[in-house]
């Protein structure tokens, strides 16, 4: 495929997740880039919203699946409400993917533990699909993740399926509950006390806003996990996803390319600056 240039594809069908939030499921109307696109988990595309822009959105889909490719959208700005506004048979433009990918070869024998916050849900799903599609590969699977509050869970009922599978521990939190929340209530990093782990054979994969991303590598070291154990999926504002513009730059990283998943032990001397 050509990294350069849109490929047109058609809404299939179209979800509201919540208030300003939607999963997009696309297929390629040309049966050629059909035939030829795979993805990895933690990869993304630039969706494009034509005669508006477009916009870097992580792959949700399950990459075994090579008919459908879905994209979970927060409405934020110019493009995405551009995006919110088309319908089932519309087409916006689609180029990728882009970007590394979650270690889950490296991941198979270990146990997973995945931490995420608010949309950060999104960026796990594909690994996490892929973890269910290859369940005798991997150890324990913990899944922790956060909300501000219970109207931004999004994927509950994934969340639930998750957590009857066996081997598979599914903790959820929100800062502010209200009468309908039946989970824990509280930052996700207080969620860690309620995992139970062996330090030595588990790997973290983690995304969300970056100040929760810093304290829960600060909880996960304090418990003995290795920083190079660790793996964040970062977000910046990626314009050409190639690495030539320099938006996303993050010291001599460029999260299009050499994210969005980096390992901490890589990057652990300037994440941790609060102002990069």
């Amino acid at each position: 495929m050509n990294h350069l240039m849109p490929h047109p594809a058609e809404i299939i069908e179209k979800r509201q997740e919540n208030e300003n939030t939607y999963t997009f499921r696309l297929r390629f109307c040309e049966e050629e880039v059909q035939r030829h696109y795979r993805f990895l988990p933690g990869q993304f595309n630039m969706l494009y919203a034509f005669g508006v822009g477009e916009v870097p959105i992580t792959l949700v889909s399950d990459p075994m699946d090579t008919e459908f490719l879905d994209h979970t959208i927060r409405i934020v700005g110019n493009v995405t409400q551009a995006l919110a506004r088309l319908h089932v048979g519309d087409k916006l433009g689609l180029r990728g993917p882009f970007g590394s990918a979650w270690p889950l070869d490296k991941a198979q024998g270990h146990d997973v533990l995945v931490l995420t916050g608010g949309l950060g849900c999104a960026p796990s799903m594909g690994a996490i699909r892929y973890i269910m599609r290859h369940r005798s590969s991997y150890g324990k699977l913990a899944i922790l993740h956060g909300v501000k509050a219970p109207s931004d869970l999004i994927y509950q009922k994934k969340f639930l399926e998750w957590g009857k599978i066996p081997n598979t521990e599914v903790f959820l939190s929100a800062d502010q509950a209200d009468r309908t929340w039946k989970h824990k209530v509280g930052l996700v990093t207080h969620l860690l006390d309620q995992v139970n782990f062996d330090a030595g054979r588990v790997l973290v994969m983690m995304c969300g806003p970056e100040i929760m991303m810093r304290f829960a590598v600060k909880e996960c070291l304090v418990k003995g996990i290795q920083a190079d154990a660790i793996y964040l999926a970062l977000e910046r504002n990626m314009k050409c996803a190639l690495g030539f513009c320099g938006h996303c730059q993050l010291g001599p990283q460029f999260i299009c390319k050499d994210g969005p998943v980096l390992c901490y032990d890589k990057i652990k001397n300037i994440f941790d600056i609060k102002e990069v």
